[in-house]
């Protein structure tokens, strides 16, 4: 039987969903493949009974598409265009300069950011996410397929969830597919708490997403443009363009929701608080019970906000290259300028606040009481100004070294349970009937692997590879 092939494409002005869908059957065989045009996107492939039964479930595939909106296209007419999830504007502050220690020029304008004691993490448009020590010397890079929108802590885990709708983890030599988001959901924001993940989208719909890659539940919010996600163990919060909703951690149920002035543009959660950064130049706070608390008053619209680890002090940036500290009541103790761009993402650590700009910079800031008592005088150090390596940096892989050698990790095993494949740990001192956080594109039924470490969950029930993973031959 000749090969049967349907391509597809959804594109959309001003900004709108540039996507191609491309269906074979090639007799019992039907091979999907779908992404961003001008991308390779990703490819699904399955078996059914019969000739006609692939036919007939390739003819519905295509009719669904069809009916969104999707038409019959050639491949390579339309072009691959640059993903933009946010019109961005960074006019120039007049405050005096903040007093940056040191700064990173990843060359691309940056949203992801995260920073520990060890680490400070920085992903870009470009797909590059770029680690550096505490004095700004990169100590390792990885180039993911798009544009990285946020990067986020699960634990000892470290994610990038990325413009291609995908979730990478970062946590060994070797970026690896952790979550695959449905390709027709316009991802605007992630968080990850204990293994779920936390999706808000353009629609101002949020989503759950358990360890196992498995959708839980979606509610859609009173607002579009999702920019604002966070997970935890008290609820889901939510922020979009009607402003803050949190919703039941387990089952979505609303608990409760409270206006803001503007549409949410960024969110930050600390202890039992949770803040909004919003379009109408204020970053609100609200109790985990959703009670208003202080408004913290800017000059421009906030692009991203964070607060020391006890909620003493509010931090904020906004679109005209600025960052403010508040005291916990609301009143502002300081403006600065930022010199190198809007801070899209920050977070404050030892005493020093750590910005990623629009210009695609990753600065660090001093703001001991000394050092902002100083610039306000006109008085800042010289910056040590640093370049990023010209090298491309690791890869995505799903192909796995193999190895005979056991002693040095923990074996697992892919079985088949219904439809599904799941990971178990063979190895003894284990529960044999948990399930194991393992990426998805890797697992073949009845293979076995090697992975540098497994660790239960925080809520106990499954448990989570850590590491490198090797194919046991």
């Amino acid at each position: 039987m000749a090969e049967e092939k349907t391509y597809l494409e959804l594109s959309e002005a001003n900004g709108g969903s540039h996507k191609f869908y491309q269906v074979i059957v090639k007799e019992t065989e039907v091979i999907i493949s779908y992404g961003r045009i001008g991308d390779l996107g990703q490819t699904q492939s399955k078996t059914y009974p019969t000739a006609d039964k692939a036919k007939a479930e390739a003819t519905k595939k295509i009719n669904e598409k069809l009916k969104k909106g999707y038409e019959h296209a050639v491949i390579g007419v339309r072009q691959k265009r640059p993903v933009t999830r946010r019109q961005v504007t960074s006019n120039a502050s007049t405050a005096k300069h903040a007093p940056i220690l040191w700064k990173f020029n990843s060359a691309s304008a940056a949203f992801g950011i995260f920073i520990d004691t060890n680490r400070c993490w920085v992903g870009n448009q470009a797909g590059q996410v770029f680690a550096l020590n505490h004095q700004g010397k990169v100590v390792n890079q990885f180039k993911l397929p798009d544009g990285v929108k946020c990067l986020v802590a699960d634990d000892v885990w470290i994610y990038a969830g990325c413009d291609d709708g995908n979730v990478y983890d970062l946590t060994g030599k070797l970026p690896r597919l952790a979550y695959k988001i449905d390709e027709n959901v316009d991802i605007f924001w992630l968080d990850i708490k204990d293994g779920l993940l936390g999706v808000s989208d353009a629609n101002g719909s949020v989503t759950t997403i358990d360890h196992d890659d498995e959708s839980q539940w979606t509610r859609l919010s009173q607002g579009d443009s999702g920019w604002m996600v966070r997970c935890h163990e008290a609820g889901i919060y939510h922020g979009h363009s009607k402003g803050v909703t949190m919703y039941d951690y387990k089952e979505g149920r609303m608990l409760w929701h409270q206006k803001t002035g503007g549409s949410v543009l960024f969110g930050w959660q600390q202890g039992s608080a949770v803040y909004a950064g919003t379009s109408d130049h204020k970053v609100y706070s609200f109790s985990n019970k959703g009670e208003a608390k202080a408004v913290y008053k800017c000059d421009a619209a906030v692009y991203s906000c964070a607060t020391t680890l006890d909620g003493q002090y509010v931090f904020a940036g906004d679109n005209s290259s600025s960052v403010y500290c508040f005291n916990q009541v609301g009143e502002r103790l300081w403006k600065l300028a930022t010199g190198c761009g809007s801070a899209l993402s920050m977070q404050f650590l030892d005493n020093c606040i750590y910005i990623v700009t629009t210009d695609g910079s990753l600065a660090c800031i001093d703001a001991s009481e000394a050092a902002i008592k100083a610039a306000q005088e006109g008085i800042v150090p010289q910056a040590t100004m640093i370049k990023a390596p010209t090298s491309g940096g690791t890869a995505p892989s799903a192909v796995l070294e193999t190895t005979t050698d056991t002693s040095l990790g923990v074996i697992v095993e892919c079985i088949r349970e219904g439809g599904k494949l799941r990971i178990r740990v063979v190895s003894p001192g284990y529960n044999p009937n948990w399930n194991v956080q393992f990426p998805k594109d890797m697992r073949q039924e009845g293979d076995r692997y090697l992975v540098q470490e497994v660790r239960q969950s925080a809520s106990g029930c499954f448990y989570r590879a850590f590491g490198d993973i090797k194919k046991l031959i």
